[in-house]
């Protein structure tokens, strides 16, 4: 029996007994394109209904959890093209196909366990399917946990009423076999397949021997998961979700003690101050983005296919991948700048009038702020996108504007790579001079150099590596293994930068000795970083005083100290 209503945009309810009494044969009833906003408890009582197709509803938002109770099925539910943003919690066990395409408000799926028969669903989002990858029906669990010997059976047996398998000599000295282990075995051994003591008389009616059991149905979903969004927590691997935990407060902490340290500082902020109070921050930002993306996936682990369209699409991952962006554009053009300070302090040492001033250094930072804070923002307005991983980095490549846009981010790194490197080359060339340095300051000196070309690089080059490929569309590396590299050496300066530019050195030390005395600590530590300033600026005084021309030992301590900022 067919009930049909459609077009009829002023019904705008269906309210409780709707159809109650029409009759007791099996029902479809299609009731679409009209303007139903809410389906009431009990709307379907009192029907046995083999269709409920509720496509093309626009302003249907809500199903009462109890609208199919006292309602027999449906075996097919279509609610495509609704505003549904969730489904009943009631009369679900019986649904065999679910079609959900367009629903783009049905972002959470009920408990997998409501879906007990299910066999075909066709869902608006690839990440839904991960539910039901590995979900069988109920009636599949139950025959796989009894007959599981059954394999051999299997291979030989042609499909059969359920009456011919019952009668089948193959049947019956298999169960010959199996009746010494099989708990519900009989002994009179005249029904070899008495599954009168397993199962009731309703649920063997139709039953199957080779349909049912020897070709089990299997669970369809569809549109399948892409190679952007696998069937996947966040973070995939779980030993990257304890070492993200680990990276990002190394990365918190360490940069929020060298920006505490340097602004609290009584001391007169120079352009090496200035220029890591900068990095430091970018750096911090990055340590938020690891803290935002480890928080979300512990809270959603196990469960990420019923949270990513809520988590991708909004702003939650929108600001990570701001921060994210705007954190490694910034840190990125930061080094650059400090790099290129240290250079220009050294080959111009004796030079006081080509010093760079913090009157240079502000615009040149004011710069990198905007060029940062520029390109963290176009994924924004439809230049690539954060939405397409989970990691909530720009990686749509999909239009000719958006793979400009990431090769730009990607040709900058790699040039601001060798802008550093070469930087520390002709630093190193400098300070190599037998004249000005001592042996032991040079290998110290090339040995600080090294650690900072090879942190630059092992964060950069493997990231920059695979990126570029994949911009090329030709992937080298899957989402789920990029994780690694993202989580493992995206993050390296980040970890590293406050300890090689400011924690290792004196003057940072100094500037933590005196905060700590300050709070009552640490005072007679305090104490001798003090004297130890004092002498050395009165030596300097003397020295500069008596001196009528740059002495090699002046030069050289010059150098020395730019290493040291």
């Amino acid at each position: 029996f067919q009930r049909e209503l459609c077009d009829n945009l002023r019904m705008t309810i269906i309210p409780q007994n709707a159809f109650q009494g029409m009759n007791n044969e099996s029902l479809t009833l299609k009731l679409y394109k009209n303007g139903f906003e809410d389906i009431h408890s009990h709307a379907f009582n009192g029907t046995k209904l083999n269709q409920l197709i509720l496509k093309d509803n626009k302003n249907l938002r809500r199903i009462h959890n109890d609208a199919l109770r006292g309602a027999t099925g449906p075996d097919v539910l279509d609610i495509s093209s609704t505003a549904l943003e969730s489904l009943p919690s009631y009369g679900l066990e019986a649904i065999q196909v679910l079609n959900a395409t367009s629903s783009y408000s049905l972002k959470r799926l009920p408990p997998l366990d409501k879906f007990s028969s299910l066999l075909e669903a066709v869902l608006t989002y690839p990440s839904h399917c991960c539910a039901f990858r590995n979900l069988r029906t109920e009636k599949q669990n139950l025959l796989l946990s009894i007959f599981d010997n059954f394999s051999k059976e299997c291979e030989s047996t042609m499909r059969k009423p359920t009456n011919e398998m019952l009668d089948d000599t193959n049947n019956t000295l298999l169960w010959s076999a199996e009746r010494s282990t099989h708990p519900f075995a009989t002994d009179d051994g005249s029904s070899p397949y008495s599954y009168s003591t397993i199962f009731d008389d309703s649920e063997m009616a139709g039953f199957d021997f080779e349909y049912d059991f020897c070709q089990p149905k299997v669970l369809t979903c569809t549109p399948e998961p892409d190679a952007f969004n696998p069937c996947e927590d966040i973070l995939g691997y779980s030993f990257l979700r304890v070492l993200i935990w680990f990276i990002n407060i190394l990365a918190i902490a360490g940069n929020f003690t060298v920006l505490l340290v340097l602004l609290t500082s009584h001391y007169k902020l120079t352009v090496p101050r200035f220029l890591m109070c900068n990095l430091s921050f970018a750096d911090f930002c990055m340590g938020l983005y690891l803290l935002l993306i480890a928080s979300v996936d512990a809270q959603t682990s196990g469960q990420y296919y019923n949270h990513a369209i809520d988590w991708q699409t909004g702003s939650g991952c929108s600001t990570a991948g701001f921060f994210t962006v705007f954190a490694s554009e910034l840190s990125v053009y930061t080094l650059t700048v400090i790099t290129v300070e240290r250079w220009h302090t050294i080959t111009y040492a004796m030079q006081l009038d080509r010093k760079l001033r913090l009157r240079h250094a502000v615009p040149i930072m004011l710069g990198g702020w905007l060029f940062s804070i520029g390109i963290a923002v176009l994924p924004l307005f439809g230049v690539s996108s954060y939405m397409k991983v989970s990691m909530c980095l720009p990686m749509d490549i999909e239009t000719g504007l958006s793979q400009a846009y990431i090769l730009l981010i990607l040709v900058l790194n790699v040039v601001a790579f060798i802008v550093i490197c070469a930087c520390y080359i002709k630093i190193y060339i400098a300070v190599q001079n037998p004249e000005l340095v001592a042996a032991n300051k040079d290998t110290k000196v090339a040995k600080r150099m090294a650690i900072l070309i090879f942190t630059d690089f092992t964060c950069m080059a493997p990231i920059s590596f695979f990126a570029i490929s994949a911009a090329f569309k030709v992937p080298l590396i899957t989402v789920t293994n990029s994780k690694i590299l993202l989580v493992l050496f995206y993050p390296v300066n980040s970890c590293a930068n406050p300890f090689l530019y400011a924690i290792f050195t004196k003057a940072f030390r100094r500037d933590f000795f005196l905060l700590m005395s300050k709070l009552g600590c640490c005072k007679s530590r305090a104490e001798l970083y003090r004297m130890n300033y004092f002498s050395a600026y009165n030596s300097n005084c003397k020295n500069g005083g008596a001196a009528t021309a740059p002495s090699k030992a002046s030069q050289a301590f010059l150098l020395l100290s730019a290493l040291e900022k």
